[in-house]
């Protein structure tokens, strides 16, 4: 009998256990509805959410949370003077508005924003003193070390964010830029210019059958493609980037996976330079003409060569890093 009565009452306490787990349960979907409605109808508006530090508290750091946060601090107010934040939130808005058009329906992941003009605190409390700053707050756990991307090892363009949202989040983002416009207008003018210079020579077309002309402008075309100007129509990378905590002015990226504007314009430049060496000698060792001025042309141009592909393995070293061999410069 006492038995019974015992097996009684623990029916009724495990009974009210699970109750009491089922409530916990449901309560904790109802905040995480509530948690996540507002992001929603942020996201549907426009991809990225300003957080302030009420929003930072709420669906940042509270916790439960089901989702993941990319959040990047950034300073875009003109009297902080970080050109590279402009560049970098452009490519960041493209990633998010790329994954509102992917994703939205998806709930598991929420791209945001910190400006340091609007929220200085939550630079205080991440003991941030540099932008910009991208950071992923996993749905569980604690963040890690390995959850803020380096932009100075692997850039700030859209795919390369992508790449690090997809490491940590798996969920794969295919990266859609906005038309451009601007490059098919310049090419069409281009195309006229040139029509309208051959229409107002077409009584004199030997110009046409110049052999130097037509390798200088083959030249010009395939130093363009070798020092990545087709990489900076696609990726528009800024000019230079200045370092936020240094204020040092860089002109060559320390990445392989990201170049800028200025550092292209250098290495067309050492191609071109390296090129016109070989040309030189090339001319010289074809035994025409003086002797003395054959062989100054030869070390001319065995200089170029010389001075100019060490400065261009030097570039390569700093981009990739470990690489083990040097000429000239180091």
């Amino acid at each position: 009998m006492q038995l019974i009565i015992l097996l009684a009452i623990l029916r009724v306490t495990y009974s009210q256990k699970g109750v009491y787990l089922d409530e916990k349960v449901k309560n904790l979907q109802e905040i995480q509805k509530l948690l996540v409605r507002p992001l929603q109808e942020w996201m549907y508006r426009r991809p990225l959410i300003n957080l302030n530090v009420d929003r930072w508290k709420t669906y940042v750091r509270s916790a439960p949370r089901n989702y993941s946060m990319v959040v990047m601090f950034t300073a875009l107010s003109p009297n902080v003077n970080c050109a590279v934040c402009k560049s970098a939130y452009d490519e960041f808005y493209i990633l998010a508005n790329s994954y509102r058009y992917a994703y939205p329906e998806l709930k598991a992941l929420y791209f945001a924003i910190v400006d340091y003009d609007e929220s200085p605190e939550i630079f205080q409390q991440m003991n941030l003193n540099v932008a910009p700053v991208l950071l992923h707050f996993p749905s569980k756990g604690a963040k890690k070390r390995t959850d803020q991307m380096d932009f100075e090892r692997q850039g700030f363009d859209a795919d390369s964010m992508a790449k690090f949202v997809f490491e940590r989040t798996d969920i794969q983002i295919r990266v859609l830029r906005p038309p451009n416009y601007a490059a098919p207008a310049v090419v069409l003018l281009l195309a006229m210019l040139v029509l309208g210079l051959l229409y107002m020579r077409r009584n004199n077309l030997d110009f046409l059958y110049n052999r130097t002309s037509w390798a200088l402008i083959c030249l010009c075309v395939v130093f363009a493609f070798m020092s990545g100007q087709m990489w900076n129509h696609i990726h528009g990378p800024p000019f230079v980037m200045t370092r936020s905590h240094t204020r040092e002015t860089s002109f060559i990226h320390g990445s392989t996976q990201y170049q800028l504007v200025a550092e292209t314009y250098l290495v067309a430049v050492l191609y071109a330079a390296i090129t016109a060496g070989f040309i030189l000698m090339n001319d010289a060792a074809d035994g025409k003409g003086d002797s003395g001025r054959r062989r100054i042309m030869a070390f001319v141009g065995l200089g170029l060569v010389v001075v100019f592909f060490s400065l261009l393995l030097s570039i390569f070293r700093s981009k990739y890093q470990g690489y083990p061999y040097s000429f000239l410069f180091h």
